[in-house]
């Protein structure tokens, strides 16, 4: 029998051990369950009981700081705890639902930045990735839904700068998710007045030369970036988009001019995170295997920049239509048909589309 303090520690022990990147716990009408989210998918970890549910989920609102009295609305909370000696940042959010509070935790340990060779399924858009990096000024975007490894590609960019470039670069995040040396971070904190905004006006007072925003969330900080970009910086941001098209409509729906856009937009990459097929199990890997591959997923990219960028810049004008790229669409059909991603991949990722 753990005591609930064992037990949230065992929890969190076994989620970093199985590399997932979340913690599901959910309660029920009797019971409760407490599921880890591995490579995107849902596993079913433990069965608990309604009052060890509501005293674990207790337990981690009082080490995160959140009001333990209040359950009837949401909060979010942030915890660090060391691991094998390696710190891992927690963040906490709870919800109220019919039965009792569910609380997810997502895990953000430290990242070692990887080599650029391997993130990518294709190794032409890692070499295009980084010709963007030879550039002096401009913005980068980089859109994808949360979990396509925006991040990662960032960090592993930044990693890249950091050893070939003699350049400032400075990070504006929420939150800083690895700590790199010769690199400033700033985190933001929108309860102390720190917003993306407010930061990012700081941060173009330090005299840098590579700015890295962790996301692009409104007008202010879409014109912000976009003003730093056209004054000789390299903005490198992420954004929400269906595509990499989608990135310029983003921008014009957040004020931003389309003369800026064609002054200042490099290069936009949509990417996705997506399953390799096992050489053991294929199509439908089991978890055991899963956990025991050093390699399980990659990511694909959409890439638009040089002419195919100034002709969807023209197209989103009403100059032209039907631009046609190496769309995601294509490039998973590419990595199905060679036998690297499975064939579900497509349904997944594009659904029905035309």
């Amino acid at each position: 029998m753990y005591t609930i303090e064992s037990l949230s520690g065992r929890l969190i022990d076994e989620a970093y051990r199985m590399k997932a990147s979340d913690i599901h716990i959910v309660p029920g009408e009797k019971e409760a369950v407490v599921r880890f989210r591995i490579d995107d998918e849902l596993f079913q970890k433990d069965g608990l009981t309604r009052n060890e549910c509501s005293r674990l989920i207790s337990h981690f609102k009082f080490l995160s700081s959140m009001d333990i009295g209040e359950r009837r609305l949401p909060q979010s909370g942030a915890l660090t705890l060391y691991i094998n000696r390696e710190p891992v940042h927690l963040r906490m959010s709870t919800l109220p639902t019919i039965h009792d509070e569910s609380l997810v935790i997502r895990l953000l340990p430290k990242m070692s930045s990887k080599p650029l060779t391997k993130l990518s399924l294709f190794p032409s858009a890692t070499f295009k990735l980084l010709s963007f990096l030879k550039h002096s000024h401009g913005l980068m975007l980089f859109t994808g839904p949360t979990g396509s490894g925006k991040t990662t590609t960032l960090y592993s960019l930044i990693d890249y700068a950091k050893r070939h470039f003699k350049r400032n670069i400075i990070t504006l995040e929420d939150p800083v998710e690895s700590r790199s040396e010769n690199i400033l971070q700033v985190q933001v904190n929108e309860k102390a007045g720190m917003t993306y905004s407010a930061g990012l006006k700081a941060v173009l007072r330090h005299d840098p030369d590579m700015i890295i925003l962790g996301e692009i969330r409104d007008a202010e900080t879409a014109q912000i970036a976009v003003r730093a970009a056209l004054t000789g910086h390299l903005v490198l941001s992420s954004m929400h988009a269906k595509n990499a098209k989608g990135a310029i409509y983003r921008l014009l729906e957040l004020g931003v001019d389309m003369t800026e856009i064609e002054q200042t937009l490099v290069a936009v990459s949509a990417q996705r995170l997506v399953d390799i097929v096992c050489q053991f199990c294929g199509d439908s890997c089991t978890l055991y295997c899963r956990l025991s591959r050093p390699v399980r997923r990659a990511s694909v990219f959409e890439l638009l920049y040089g002419k195919s960028l100034n002709l969807c810049i023209e197209e989103a004008k009403g100059r032209c239509g039907g631009i046609k790229t190496d769309t995601l669409k294509m490039l998973i059909r590419k990595g199905i048909a060679l036998g690297y991603l499975p064939s579900k991949t497509y349904e997944r990722w594009i659904g029905h589309e035309d």
